[in-house]
């Protein structure tokens, strides 16, 4: 089939959660489909990262959006837009052009729109599209705001709330199927909008960490640790769970234990959290190697998170390095775990604290746990049978063109 896939980011490298996903499926969908990618970028730099993507693609197009979000211009025209701004913050007047020469000059079987927030670069048209939804975004959104202790500006940002749930949903009606990545996900949407067409395709772990498994570099010292890109508010919220609430009761009775938060913007975001025997190592967005090592030297990952939605990339990754897992019952959420047998799950942060701890001092239930978490990646979150099952809905949606 020949498609039209339209990305928020560059599906590289491969060191975010969405680049993980997006990255490793165009290679293994490469070799029954012709793909054309249209994404944004935020620097000139990217551009060098193509070349790496055209090994997959027959075209790849990239446009530009702002390198930092909060700018003037886009909180301007957020506030006389009827758009949201994580909209806004993706729009790209070039690219709606392009998209509609795109479809204008060339045949398409079918569009794959990878988030809602690129829908609007997509014309009128009759070509078919998919739409891929990584989490319900309004959902996520939500949560960060009635957690918002800034009074003045909660009116604003629950406007805003409402404008992503409007415009969700209504992409969610314009496609022709929607795809959650979590069977939770795929309930909320039916019950959001009746007789939705809604198909689940999971996540995978990526082909870097399920290389990891074999080369793990234990430290003399155990390493707590969460690694993920803090340009996320739920990330953001769970690095500072983890060092203000879970660490110290951890401390109290392991003395030797560190802390690593690791990841995408963790000096900007995050930084405030570094202190003694708590690092904050920042990656770049090009780092894949960075990823790789903090995975290989950690102990224990634990991630306390509270924001909804989606399936946790992150957690798949520490299951295919042969980190074992301790998590709340939402960083779960779409993954076919069970707790304490291939993750260990913690109604609180106390009881988060304890499971690290047991983790810690018992190597037999440690080692058994990583041990779960791997066959379970690798028998139901290969990114070559995801990208199969994607297939099948593209030829669903399609009607069985080729």
């Amino acid at each position: 089939m020949k498609i039209l896939m339209l990305t928020p980011y560059l599906p590289y490298p491969p060191s975010s959660g969405g680049q993980v996903r997006s990255y490793n499926l165009i290679k293994n969908l490469a070799s029954k489909h012709e793909i054309t990618l249209f994404s944004l970028i935020k620097n000139e730099k990217e551009k060098s990262y193509i070349v790496e993507l055209e090994k997959y693609c027959h075209k790849v197009r990239v446009f530009n959006r702002p390198s930092k979000p909060w700018t003037l211009k886009n909180i301007l025209r957020t506030g006389f837009s009827l758009y949201p701004f994580l909209v806004i913050r993706n729009l790209s007047e070039e690219e709606k052009r392009a998209v509609v020469e795109e479809l204008n000059t060339e045949k398409y079987d079918l569009i794959h729109a990878e988030t809602f927030y690129v829908m609007p670069h997509i014309p009128e048209t009759k070509v078919p599209i998919l739409l891929v939804d990584q989490t319900i975004e309004f959902q996520v959104y939500q949560h960060y705001v009635k957690n918002n202790k800034n009074f003045f500006l909660k009116p604003f940002l629950y406007l805003d709330v409402f404008k992503i749930k409007y415009w969700e949903l209504a992409f969610w009606q314009k496609a022709d199927m929607v795809v959650a990545v979590s069977d939770s996900d795929k309930v909320k949407m039916i019950k959001f909008v009746d007789n939705l067409k809604v198909r689940v395709v999971p996540n995978g772990a990526g082909e870097d960490l399920m290389n990891v498994w074999m080369k793990k570099e234990p430290q003399k010292i155990p390493i707590v640790f969460f690694q993920a890109n803090f340009s996320w508010l739920q990330n953001i919220e769970a690095a500072s769970t983890l060092v203000e609430k879970i660490f110290p009761l951890i401390k109290e009775k392991i003395s030797v234990v560190q802390c690593w938060i690791v990841g995408q913007s963790a000096k900007e975001k995050v930084g405030g959290l570094g202190k003694k025997d708590i690092k904050v190592i920042d990656l770049e967005n090009s780092d894949i190697k960075g990823v790789i090592d903090a995975y290989k030297k950690a102990t224990v990952f634990v991630a306390p998170l509270e924001g909804p939605g989606g399936t946790r990339l992150k957690i798949l990754g520490a299951m295919a390095a042969g980190v074992p897992i301790v998590t709340s019952q939402i960083g779960i959420e779409g993954i076919e775990a069970v707790n304490n047998q291939e993750v260990l799950v913690g109604r609180n942060w106390r009881e988060m604290a304890e499971k690290t701890i047991s983790l810690l001092k018992n190597k037999k239930v440690y080692d058994q746990l990583a041990l779960n978490a791997r066959k379970l990646v690798e028998e139901k979150y290969s990114y070559k049978s995801i990208a199969d099952l994607l297939s099948r809905f593209y030829l669903e949606v399609s009607g069985g063109r080729n």
